[in-house]
């Protein structure tokens, strides 16, 4: 019988190929480890985003001393001995809640400036019910603002204070300090949506491609579910899939996990916004940009940016993907302050006050401003 010869082994094809290994095969327990490894990853997350909800947020010590329908004013226990003799009210948001600015601990906006020795203020907004579907900026402004502001005037023994905005809030700051200067000492904004022709952001975009008058004839106040869409639209890959990558891969590092389930739930905790109020922001801010032309009206009152005399601090974040910094940097030609700081900073929206970069680069700048302007 013929003995067969063994087949040539084909040769490698192309000048690289005697040079590639055989790639070695992974041993099937070390497979099976992985495996399971993954899963049991896969398991507590899946237990901790069930737990999301209850974690801890906003835990500065603070009283309510002020309480109405439409908010709370929250008072911070000082955290020195000596406090700067012109109190900070903070003015928040209609978006999303407040605690944003003392989300833990170390990443507190209110902590830091409770240490570096500040009177804090903070307006929490209440979600709006239906019957507040007309309830508009001159309400915000003109009334609650008005009314917070004059509280913390009477309690703390002083003719003037600090208003520090975040936002839309910032916005609503600049609104109130063009209107009622005289109760202003300093103006400190963070993010302000002042020249919206220059907001090149996600949001921006829709907004002024929006039939608000249409979508509140409908549903009366802009409902959270909406207002989460647009937020998920924004960066849809990273607030999607690739974010619980990162939780699943970073799931046994406490540190990360407490953090991201407070932002997690911030981003989730989205108050409905007055009807009318989110009418006049879309229509009269990002469409007509009444705002920066000195052609927005409260009521029967014109808000003229350039009658603002006040010290300004304008602090932006290059980064920032709900406001384009280009929107925030023209207020301080608006004004017709001398004394005005722009502060740019390479983070974004929430890094600005809410993160480690905060409290390391942006805290000890801002602290520095408001005490020089504080005694």
């Amino acid at each position: 019988m013929t003995q067969l010869e063994p087949l040539p082994k084909p040769e490698p094809q192309g000048p690289a190929a005697a040079d590639q290994p055989v790639p070695a095969k992974k041993p099937l327990a070390e497979a099976i480890n992985e495996a399971k490894e993954a899963y049991r990853k896969l398991e507590k997350t899946r237990e901790i985003l069930h737990s999301a909800g209850s974690i801890e947020v906003g835990q500065t010590p603070h009283e309510i001393v002020a309480e109405t329908r439409a908010y709370q004013l929250l008072h911070y226990r000082p955290m020195v001995a000596n406090t700067a003799k012109v109190p900070i009210l903070t003015v928040y948001a209609l978006i999303n809640k407040s605690y944003v600015l003392d989300l833990q601990p170390d990443k507190s906006w209110i902590r830091s400036l409770l240490s570096q020795g500040f009177d804090i203020y903070l307006i929490n907004w209440k979600d709006p019910s239906v019957v507040d579907k007309y309830v508009s900026f001159d309400d915000y402004v003109n009334a609650y603002i008005d009314d917070c502001v004059d509280f913390v005037l009477k309690k703390t023994k002083v003719d003037q204070l600090t208003l520090h905005g975040y936002c839309m809030g910032a916005t609503m700051s600049t609104m109130y300090t063009s209107l009622h200067q005289k109760k202003v000492r300093n103006l400190a904004l963070i993010a302000p949506v002042v020249d919206t022709s220059k907001d090149s952001t996600v949001i921006g975009n829709m907004a002024r491609n929006m039939d608000v008058e249409k979508m509140l004839a409908t549903i009366g106040n802009l409902p959270p579910e909406q207002l989460y869409a647009c937020y998920a639209a924004l960066k849809p890959f990273k607030q999607g899939l690739a974010k619980y990558f990162n939780l699943v891969q970073n799931i046994d590092n406490d540190s990360f996990v407490g953090n991201f389930l407070r932002i997690e739930k911030w981003l989730y905790d989205t108050p409905a916004i007055a009807g009318s109020a989110f009418k006049q922001w879309i229509d009269d801010i990002y469409k007509d940009n009444l705002l920066v032309k000195n052609e927005f009206m409260l009521g029967d009152k014109l808000v003229d940016l350039s009658k603002i005399t006040v010290p300004l601090l304008n602090i932006v974040a290059d980064e920032d993907h709900l406001v384009s910094p280009e929107c925030s940097v023209p207020l301080n030609d608006a004004v017709s302050s001398t004394d005005k700081r722009l502060m740019r900073f390479h983070t974004g929206h929430v890094g600005l006050i809410a993160s480690s970069y905060s409290q390391n680069n942006v805290l000890p700048k801002v602290g520095q401003w408001l005490k020089a302007r504080s005694s």
